[in-house]
């Protein structure tokens, strides 16, 4: 019988700790939202890179810790084996994966905005027109990555992300070395954002899929499966 599902690469972030010590990791809901969407229809891989057991991060367990899909993400005995399984970042073939999705958290921009493995794990996805989907701060991952004529993947494209509003409300300046919103602006994107804070918004333009938050987390997993599906 031949297997019609295709295979989904979800990198995170291997951050444990922000620039003032502090803990931070991948954001519980923006990986088991999606995961949940998702893994009825294809395949998923976890990769991240150090490879197996990327951190939390513990904010996130707190808050989402009476959101079911996120318990069940939690103690679910299939995602700890993909977690225990996890590839090394440098240990990833793009060519054997349809998609690519990058969990939200601040560690992606701590690190994988310049790992020059995750960049050129991006620049291929995007350059073959696979789906490149990121959400919150997951995009972090994608400001230094490029089409095939050197240009940033932002410029003239619609993107979202966590906004600068968002990351104030937060009350944690200094934790990351820049704001997402300003360097997709800077990269010469349409900045996208929902109406009110905290509300989701999903920014899609061709095979670029951004979300602005944690809220955003199933709406663009409901958009990597129509792009997928596209592709049929």
């Amino acid at each position: 019988m031949v297997d019609s599902k295709k295979k989904i690469l979800f990198v995170f972030t291997s951050a444990s700790k922000n620039l003032k010590g502090g803990p931070t990791g991948y954001y519980l809901p923006e990986a088991a939202h999606p995961y949940y969407i998702l893994v009825h229809h294809h395949h998923i891989t976890f990769a991240s890179p150090d490879g197996p057991n990327p951190p939390p991060d513990p904010h996130s367990l707190e808050a989402f810790k009476n959101d079911e899909e996120s318990q069940r993400f939690l103690q679910d005995p299939t995602v700890k084996e993909k977690f225990d399984t996890a590839l090394k970042l440098g240990d990833v073939d793009p060519a054997e994966y349809n998609a690519v999705f990058y969990v939200g958290g601040h560690g992606p921009v701590l690190d994988l905005a310049d790992n020059p493995t995750s960049i050129d794990i991006v620049n291929q996805f995007f350059r073959a027109s696979k789906p490149t989907a990121g959400v919150c701060h997951g995009q972090a991952a994608f400001v230094n990555a490029t089409d095939a004529d050197g240009n940033p993947i932002f410029k003239d494209r619609e993107v979202t992300g966590f906004s600068n509003v968002e990351e104030e409300s937060l009350g944690l300046p200094g934790i990351v070395p820049w704001l997402l919103e300003d360097v997709i602006r800077e990269k010469g994107a349409n900045y996208v954002k929902a109406d009110a804070p905290w509300s989701a918004k999903v920014a899609v333009d061709g095979n670029l899929i951004t979300g602005e938050n944690p809220a955003s987390s199933r709406g663009v997993a409901e958009a990597i499966l129509e792009a997928l599906l596209q592709k049929n």
